[in-house]
């Protein structure tokens, strides 16, 4: 078991685990050194100690030009649309006890998918597609969530429920795709990949918006949703009001991954893997939401990176490498389950 240390104010108690705090540490570090080095290499070499001035004001015009107006924003996008992406997944799997509960299985990233391509192909703006996507989010969220509803919601029903859903909107999604012509056509599809290419600082604004609103709210739901991992029947007879506390869960989460798809695209894998690699990291008994945010940001991050200076002069979109080294995750995941 791991130590638990436990900080008392007043009403307000908060339990922290020493391994917790040192991998969140690290991940912090891991994360600031990733951006850096995203920002520092490319065409145009610009030495950190260059890109801090930069970041800070200074420095010559060029460095702050490509620093603060091309690579900053996108390094920041990938940092907080994996965060978001980390710990809409860790509430997902936490509320089904399930390690596939996430947004990409219970078809939540494709409800957003399919918003953002209605947008796309409607010649919507930047803002439209963001919009678009989060009530798809919502609308395949409110779907499953009916769908699955027998008495409560339990977390397996969500799971099954929610993969049929998704197989639905994927077909959905690409029957949209014939009916546009080839340049909205071509334009949804690169979307759809998941893609940080060319986002600005107006595409990072919003999820950093919604992390700083639904972050504290993620706050009275943590203990609750620990008894929810328990069962159902046991978190009734401690006096957890389950389909509650499940529906306030499930709304920061669909939030949260609707606005991370609206601002790079259905990135795969990320909800998925990040909270289990947390998990394993931390050795917690379920899924821990700050870290599992953490655990997002650094493997967006280095991903990005990875699809940008790996292959040469060709760049991959972020999505290819995150669904490649998911899927391996997926197949991996799978056979110790079946173990």
């Amino acid at each position: 078991m791991t130590p638990i240390t436990s900080l008392r104010t007043g009403n307000l108690s908060i339990r922290l685990s020493p391994r917790g705090l040192l991998v969140s540490a690290g991940l912090i570090v891991t994360a600031v050194a990733g951006g850096l080095l995203a920002i520092s290499t490319g065409d145009f070499p610009v030495p950190i100690p260059d890109v801090i001035a930069a970041l800070t004001g200074q420095g010559n015009p060029a460095a702050r030009i490509i620093v603060a107006d091309i690579r900053a924003p996108r390094v920041l996008t990938a940092l907080l649309v994996g965060a978001a992406f980390g710990v809409s997944g860790a509430l997902f799997q936490s509320l089904t006890r399930n390690p596939l509960g996430s947004p990409d299985f219970l078809g939540f990233t494709s409800g957003a998918a399919t918003g953002g391509i209605l947008a796309t192909i409607t010649g919507g703006t930047a803002w439209m597609i963001a919009g678009s996507a989060l009530l798809g989010s919502l609308g395949a969220a409110v779907s499953v969530y009916l769908l699955a509803f027998r008495r409560g919601s339990q977390g397996y029903r969500l799971v099954l429920v929610g993969i049929g859903v998704s197989a639905i909107l994927v077909s959905v999604n690409s029957y949209l795709l014939t009916r546009a012509n080839i340049n909205d056509a071509a334009t949804a599809a690169a979307w759809l990949t998941g893609s940080l290419s060319g986002r600005g600082w107006d595409h990072a604004l919003p999820v950093a918006l919604a992390l700083a609103v639904l972050m504290p709210l993620c706050a009275p739901l943590s203990r609750p949703m620990r008894m929810i991992e328990m069962g159902d029947e046991a978190a009734v007879a401690m006096g957890i009001p389950v389909e509650r506390v499940r529906l306030a869960a499930m709304a920061v989460g669909v939030a949260l991954c609707g606005v991370a798809t609206a601002a790079a695209g259905p990135v795969a894998f990320v909800a998925l893997t990040a909270p289990q690699i947390a998990r394993r990291l931390t050795h917690s008994p379920g899924v821990t939401l700050v870290t599992s945010g953490l655990m997002g940001a650094v493997i967006l991050v280095l991903a990005d990176l990875a699809a940008q200076r790996l292959f040469g002069a060709i760049q991959f979109p972020v999505g290819v490498l995150t669904a490649a080294l998911g899927g391996a995750y997926l197949a991996l995941l799978l056979r110790k389950e079946r173990r």
